[in-house]
């Protein structure tokens, strides 16, 4: 079994485009939501989101001409972006007339792909006229093409596949990209999640009333996690890529290492026992996390730090529960936790790609970021943790484990454990 690190990062996020901007944001506890007056027009009850901001220029460097004729797919435009700025981060070359590299892969996740550009397509049609679609309109519309644009572009001949599992997706690539390593089907893998900023996407939620409309005057306090004010998620969108690696791989190459990936899991409730496609079942959800530490060989009481799935909802409470009962520790033992999302919104789909990168550069640069719009602790989680325990500001800290987790629509559960590399 090989051990597996971490040699490259990219992301595409609210609060800042590329690994720089991304890093600074989140120690600064940067918030990447503004209000949209499209959402405002359209009669959306949320209108704040997390949009990234990319300019024309910038699409041309990573996309060429004949790639952009007829585009209209930001989940794959930001899934390139993060994903070829990862593959570079991690010192690989980006060249169309590359050697096909049958060693590295890509599994790369998404909830929903190219719903712009199918509305954009069936709108200029009748049932009649179904063969007009347009060709351009297949490949961004597909599941598959973020992934396939990927492999194109970089030239990899490993397993290409696209995943989605709602709110877990982008752990649950980290984590299937982990085990094809670990047993020796690949060398390297790029794995992440990517999400649409579609109305089209978000429509749905504002439907259900799961998302806060109380901010739309003051859109940067408008997510608010572990919060007693919280009133719903706040819609985010982006991307953000993970290189995976063989140990051997990585020394071979002298390549910078961010972290190593100890081990995970991934599990369902099933919909049982108080689990729906909307709610998680307790029990599962514990059970994932205890089984991720039993595969990554460690104790509980080892993990320093936890990045949360915590979204602004009322199962906020619920997840505290969750992770003392499943580490059987609360009050002043708990970790120290946050939520990314309290900064860039719920990016759904790539949730769990951009908030693992956030992740691993706690353990790179040894400090957890803080939590914004949290001055007034749930009183369910303040009679479960210490209010210590959910830093308001940037702490610097020795950080050697760290476990992030992702549980999503469907009851579905996926767990991480993350690890300062030592060379040892």
């Amino acid at each position: 079994m090989n051990r597996v690190v971490i040699t490259g990062l990219g992301v595409v996020a609210p609060n800042g485009v590329g690994l720089q901007e991304f890093t600074d944001a989140i120690q600064k506890g940067k918030s990447g939501i503004t209000f949209h007056q499209e959402l405002k027009e359209k009669g959306f009850s949320c209108c704040i989101g997390g949009i990234p901001k990319i300019s024309e220029e910038k699409i041309a460097q990573y996309l060429t001409p004949l790639q952009l004729r007829g585009f209209n797919s930001t989940s794959i435009l930001y899934g390139c972006i993060s994903g070829v700025d990862a593959w570079k981060d991690a010192g690989f070359s980006v060249d169309e007339n590359s050697i096909l590299d049958y060693d590295a892969g890509i599994i790369f996740g998404t909830g929903t792909s190219g719903i712009e550009k199918f509305r954009e397509s069936i709108y200029k049609i009748d049932d009649n006229k179904v063969r007009r679609l347009g060709s351009t309109s297949v490949v961004q519309t597909m599941a598959s093409g973020i992934s396939a644009y990927l492999g194109g572009i970089l030239g990899v001949g490993n397993q290409i596949t696209t995943n989605s599992s709602a709110c877990t997706t982008g752990t649950e690539a980290l984590l299937l990209g982990f085990e094809r390593i670990k047993t020796g089907k690949a060398k390297r893998m790029l794995v992440g999640s990517s999400s649409d900023s579609s109305l089209y996407s978000w429509g749905g939620f504002d439907a259900m009333r799961v998302m806060t409309y109380k901010h739309n005057e003051s859109p940067e306090k408008g997510s608010r996690p572990m919060s007693a004010s919280a009133s719903g998620f706040v819609p985010g969108s982006g991307a953000a890529a993970l290189v995976l690696e063989s140990l051997e791989s990585a020394l071979e190459r002298k390549a910078t290492i961010y972290a190593e990936v100890l081990g995970g899991n991934i599990n369902s409730g099933g919909q049982r026992n108080g689990g729906s496609l909307t709610a998680p079942n307790a029990e599962a959800v514990q059970r994932c996390i205890k089984d991720a530490l039993v595969d990554a060989k460690i104790s509980a009481d080892k993990i320093d730090a936890i990045n949360g799935h915590l979204t602004a909802t009322s199962k906020d409470a619920l997840e505290i529960r969750n992770w003392t009962i499943a580490l059987n520790r609360k009050g002043e033992n708990f970790p120290l936790i946050n939520s990314l999302k309290s900064q860039i919104g719920h990016c759904l789909a790539a949730s769990g790609a951009i908030e693992s990168v956030a992740t691993v550069l706690q353990i790179k640069d040894q400090l957890v970021f803080p939590n914004i719009n949290c001055d007034d602790i749930h009183p369910e989680i303040s009679e479960l943790i210490h209010k210590d325990k959910i830093p308001q500001k940037l702490i610097k800290k020795e950080i050697n484990f760290l476990a992030k987790a992702s549980f999503g629509f469907g009851d579905v559960n996926a767990c991480v454990i993350f690890k300062k590399y030592l060379d040892n």
